[in-house]
């Protein structure tokens, strides 16, 4: 295979994008390449040969060169993209709202809930990773004084935009190392995978680090070294621990196949210290004591009894079923994108001039972040959804390899007379891989719209109810799990409150406020012993009966039982708001998982959300408060 080709500092994005298109010609032959050995400043012109025999050089010609979006209209299409999923995407993880949106509105408002992972004893969550996250919120409260709500979704918009430029890098980096139909159709399914649609807009460390993914991978594609050892140590540090699995194929390639030792070891020791110093200063300031989170929460989950899986076990196939409902079937793609790279290549070896895709690294290489990723927390019996994020934008890279993969076995086992590029005669084979791809993405983004955005109309409605500055007591029981975080509430004179049900695990409470004899104490420096790290039940959270509250937020189902009433059956609560909410149970599988027009609601069945009035509620005391 030879060297590694290396890109020369005045070689333009077009040039690269025209040479690519040459070495990807089907039935063309290539010769030339990288030049090896010296400084490698710039390529020698690869030498093709058009229709009627006639030799040129690929800097000749640059009708053949395939279209690609420039970055500006990427950007665009991307934005409208991540702003929609910022408004029509709901919360759907609990430990979004109780572990970063709580956090949140405590350092902007002064109240919020705490989890036992904030408690100073534990401190597994660092406080710099919410301040990156809040500030803006607290310049934007502070210049327009809006509703929380409003600047819940200014947060969410601006994370939009930052995940749609950090999309951008991705996909210029993409078209350098693959090409340009790889790229492009990598663009496009990152536009439309409901997987993207679901993760993008999250206030979520496995969120950060898709992030970050799409900067380290990108940086590393564009062979800017530096820049993906500064991004890896990012995510590895300020978002989450687990994403140094992502930079190891980065750290293979740099020390041992570039050799470039010297250059890994500076730039880690420059990330760990520019990261690392203002971590461990923020993170020990607000717990009041040293703290390194990143290294506790790794201690937490990889070196104690329990760890992670004390919050649920899932099936192996959880992930596969996950995978296939977010990307369909570019996922199962994906999953091969190995096996059939190397089947093409066997294939097409006396037809391909290059051994690979990649322009740079080998098809290994450059899938071994994802497929590391997947072996790791695949064979993890704790599982959520959210553990996948870090390699959503690279399930897009390899299903688009494997879509321009089959795209060239066509074009050679098919096309007889192979005298024009491989593209003129297969373009509709990669507009129907993404447009099959993108109609059952758009139908379960549909379908999550419809089946559950009854939870956040209900807590918009409460964002609407009339503040007279009195204690407010909003309670939930049963589908505490789905509450929309304090954001939702108008002010901060209301309160939310638990109302015991079956759950037997441990709910979150209120920062305490420091006591006036205690002069500078942080409320984020206060210890609690009624947090504990085993998800043990404490009753101390539960507010004593529903006389207490003044307005409920509940589920009308069939799930009734002594501690989960029909509450809104008694005569002592009227509905305030109702809206529908799918139900799993009683609908068919298909069609609660993918929006099909006029035959959705044939097979699907719906319960009333309910944000519930109390006639006469007992108003809370400040002594009961």
């Amino acid at each position: 295979m030879g060297g590694p080709r290396q890109r020369g500092p005045g070689r333009s994005l077009k040039d690269l994008k025209r040479e690519i298109n040459a070495r990807n010609s089907g039935g063309e032959g290539v010769s030339g390449g990288g030049k090896q050995g010296g400084r490698h400043d710039r390529h020698t012109p690869a030498e093709v040969v058009d229709g009627n025999g006639v030799p040129y050089t690929t800097g000749q010609v640059q009708s053949a060169e395939p279209w690609t979006p420039s970055p500006y209209t990427a950007f665009k299409v991307l934005l409208s993209a991540r702003l929609g999923a910022a408004v029509w995407s709901g919360i759907s993880d609990c430990d979004e709202t109780f572990n970063y949106w709580e956090p949140a509105h405590h350092l902007l408002y002064g109240q919020g809930l705490q989890t036992w992972e904030y408690d100073p004893r534990f401190a597994l969550r660092s406080y710099l990773y919410l301040l990156v996250h809040a500030i803006p919120g607290w310049v934007y409260a502070k210049l327009v004084q809006p509703n929380p709500m409003l600047v819940f979704y200014f947060l969410r918009c601006l994370f939009g935009f930052v995940c749609a430029l950090c999309e951008v890098y991705f996909y210029r980096g993409v078209l350098c190392e693959f090409g340009a139909n790889v790229g492009r159709l990598c663009l496009a399914l990152l536009v439309f995978s409901a997987g993207m649609f679901i993760s993008s807009t999250a206030f979520l460390p496995s969120t950060t680090s898709m992030y970050l993914t799409l900067l380290s991978i990108g940086a590393w594609f564009h062979q800017q070294y530096k820049l993906a050892i500064f991004f890896t140590a990012l995510s590895t540090f300020l978002s989450w621990p687990f994403a140094a699995l992502i930079g190891l194929p980065i750290a293979v390639d740099i020390v041992l196949l570039k050799k470039q030792v010297r250059l890994f070891t500076t730039w880690c020791l420059i990330s760990a210290g520019t990261i690392l110093g203002p971590q461990v200063m923020c993170d020990s300031y607000y717990y009041g004591r040293p703290v390194f989170a990143s290294l506790n929460i790794v201690w937490y989950n990889v070196f104690t009894s329990h760890g992670p899986d004390l919050y649920g076990t899932e099936p192996p196939e959880f992930y596969l079923i996950n995978g296939i409902l977010n990307f369909n079937f570019v996922f199962i793609l994906a999953l091969f994108v190995l096996p059939i790279q190397t089947g093409a290549r066997y294939l097409l070896k006396s037809e391909l001039a290059s051994p690979g895709t990649g322009f740079f690294l080998s098809d290994t290489l450059s899938q071994s972040p994802m497929y590391l990723w997947l072996l790791v927390f695949w064979t993890t019996p704790h599982k959520e959804e959210r553990f996948l994020f870090p390699i959503y934008p690279l399930i897009c890279l390899a299903g688009a390899m494997v879509i321009d993969s089959c795209q060239k076995l066509f074009y050679f086992l098919f096309v007889k007379v192979k005298s024009r590029h491989f593209l003129h005669h297969t373009t509709w084979l990669g507009v129907l891989a993404v447009s099959v791809s993108a109609l059952l993405s758009l139908s379960r983004m549909t379908a999550l719209y419809q089946g559950y955005h009854g939870v956040t109309d209900i807590w918009m409605r409460v964002n609407q109810l009339p503040d007279f500055s009195a204690p407010t007591t909003v309670c939930v029981g049963k589908e505490w799990y789905r509450y929309q975080s304090s954001f939702f509430l108008p002010s901060t004179s209301f309160k939310i409150a638990f109302l015991k049900s079956d759950f037997r695990g441990q709910l979150p409470k209120y920062y305490s406020k420091p006591h006036q004899n205690t002069p500078g104490l942080l409320s984020t420096q206060i210890s609690h012993s009624d947090f504990n790290d085993l998800n043990m039940e404490e009753t101390s959270r539960y507010i004593n009966h529903a006389g207490k509250c003044h307005f409920l937020v509940d589920l009308e189902d069939t799930a009734v039982s002594d501690l989960q009433p029909n509450y809104a059956s008694h005569a002592n609560w009227t509905v305030e708001a109702e809206f529908e909410f799918l139900d799993p149970s009683a609908s068919h599988p298909l069609f609660r998982a993918l929006y099909v027009p006029w035959l959705s609601r044939r097979f699907t069945k719906y319960n009333r959300y309910l944000l519930l009035r109390r006639v006469s509620p007992r108003r809370i005391t400040p002594s009961e408060d």
